[in-house]
């Protein structure tokens, strides 16, 4: 990485801007601790406020390598529509083709394996839920049951797993 021109931040916001996986991973290479780089990333707006994750949000290469990153904060809101990367994601989406969508919706699904809340609500007070363009009925979906897992926390069966022993608090005794 060169020394004259561009700061960290500044780099950082480019790669997410373009979808530079090479530069992203340099300038996270070239911090020294986990600490640093969750502080890079947590910490670095553009002009209007975004963040490096509502400007990955149309780009899952990009965003993959953020969200593998320790302490990343993965619900910061920009400065103007208080969106979060989950409400920049389903704009995005919703700019394309219906041909596209179950390819693109792969861009929600990380931000909601990465614990993206998707009951927060933006400054026209829409979750993101609420942005999804009604004909695209997997989107809708998806984020329905992220919000009523994120509702309902630990309390949401998934699957039908084996006995593993007793369940519930550890302070039933008398």
């Amino acid at each position: 990485m060169s020394d004259e021109g561009a700061t960290p931040r500044e780099l950082v916001l480019e790669a997410c801007r373009r979808n530079n996986t090479s530069l992203l991973s340099e300038v996270l290479a070239s911090l020294n601790t986990p600490h640093d780089v969750a502080n890079l990333l947590n910490n670095a707006k553009d002009g209007v406020g975004n963040h490096c994750l509502h400007l990955a949000a149309s780009y899952d290469d990009v965003l993959d390598i953020l969200l593998d990153q320790e302490d990343l904060e993965v619900d910061p809101v920009d400065r103007l529509e208080r969106d979060t990367p989950l409400h920049k994601a389903i704009r995005f989406i919703n700019t394309l083709p219906s041909s596209q969508w179950e390819s693109a919706s792969s861009i929600a699904d990380l931000l909601i394996d990465a614990g993206a809340d998707p009951r927060i609500r933006n400054k026209a007070k829409l979750k993101p839920m609420d942005l999804v363009d009604p004909k695209n009925k997997e989107l809708r979906n998806a984020l329905q049951k992220a919000e009523y897992a994120m509702t309902v926390g630990d309390d949401v069966v998934v699957g039908d797993a084996p006995d593993e022993g007793p369940t519930g608090s550890a302070s039933d005794s008398d």
